[in-house]
């Protein structure tokens, strides 16, 4: 069994990389995490892939009373809201060392996914820093692509493979990390047209929001979403981005593994994220900082991209037609 620092009431942070080769090296790696956990007497959430899950279970048996189990392909379809969850479970147990197993990247995820997973792995060690937990994450080396493994490797500050736990000299810190992720959205196909908004014009933007999703494969619910989604952002445009900006819309035909038929929403304007955690964790319900509108749209959506640069902010609403 590996031995990793302690995760105490001092408030060590512990965030290891586990890199498996197949189903043996898998359940003796994360089995054996999670006995350690339910032996210490500590609270435990498994969120990992279905399939993965289905095996854990197996594998430990009877032993799982008290584990917390979560399907990631549900919790983590877009990368935005695992943090929150991650942290909420921790609230649930304080002054308790909690154990959490987080598996956010797996064989199939498109491209745009893993850069949000990335950056989600990277804003785990600011999140959580000074908080006593560990956060085992399983990275599918087989399976995997080359590059995510080396990301694996820059945003886990311990790595654990073949039986052993060391400090990982590629390890980065997480704006570095995450300006990485900031790669140029590509083009949609056949374009898209800008409408442009100003005060006293959001009805006209739902309108054509509403025009556009219902000439789309969406469910009447499905639409409804994207909507709602569509207006907290404009909303926020008028708010914090310089009281204007541009939607465009477009349909994604779903080629690309892990990429499904969908819809996009784009919109631009001239605003600043100041803060790289925002919409990744739940706002408090008192909170005068805001954020409420970017939560709600992460909660919304399949998969959210943001690029905040010196010409503005973008925002990609993605939902996936199912």
């Amino acid at each position: 069994m590996i031995h990793l620092p302690a995760s105490g009431a001092s408030g060590t942070f512990v965030h290891p990389a586990l890199f498996y080769r197949g189903q043996a090296d898998y359940l003796a790696g994360v089995g054996g995490f999670v006995r350690a956990a339910l032996a210490a007497d500590e609270p435990v959430l498994v969120a990992v892939p279905g399939p993965r899950l289905d095996s854990l279970r197996e594998d430990l048996g009877t032993t799982t009373t008290g584990v917390t189990w979560t399907d990631m392909t549900q919790l983590g379809r877009n990368p935005g809201r695992i943090l929150a969850a991650l942290q909420e479970f921790a609230d649930r147990h304080p002054g308790r060392p909690a154990r959490i197993v987080g598996e956010p990247i797996w064989p199939g995820r498109s491209r745009a996914e893993v850069l949000e997973a990335t950056r989600h792995e990277a804003l785990i060690n600011t999140a959580f820093a000074g908080r006593p937990a560990t956060v085992l994450c399983p990275y599918d080396v087989l399976g995997l692509p080359a590059a995510v493994v080396s990301d694996a490797r820059r945003t886990h500050p311990t790595l654990l493979a073949d039986g052993a736990a060391l400090a990982s000299p590629d390890y980065a810190d997480a704006p570095s990390v995450c300006a990485d992720c900031d790669e140029p959205l590509p083009e949609p196909d056949g374009g898209a047209p800008p409408l442009a908004y100003t005060h006293g014009q959001l009805s006209e933007v739902r309108a054509h929001a509403e025009a556009f999703a219902r000439g789309t494969a969406l469910s009447a619910a499905r639409r409804g979403d994207l909507l709602l989604a569509v207006g907290e952002a404009t909303a926020n445009s008028l708010a914090h981005g310089g009281g204007r900006g541009e939607l465009r819309l477009w349909s994604t035909a779903g080629s690309g593994a892990g990429a499904g038929a969908g819809v996009v929403a784009e919109i631009r304007d001239g605003g600043r994220l100041a803060d790289p955690l925002a919409g990744r964790r739940r706002p408090a319900l008192a909170s005068a900082h805001g954020g409420r509108g970017l939560w709600m749209i992460h909660q919304l959506c399949d998969l959210v991209e943001i690029r905040a640069s010196e010409g503005g902010f973008t925002l990609r609403l993605h939902m996936t037609i199912y």
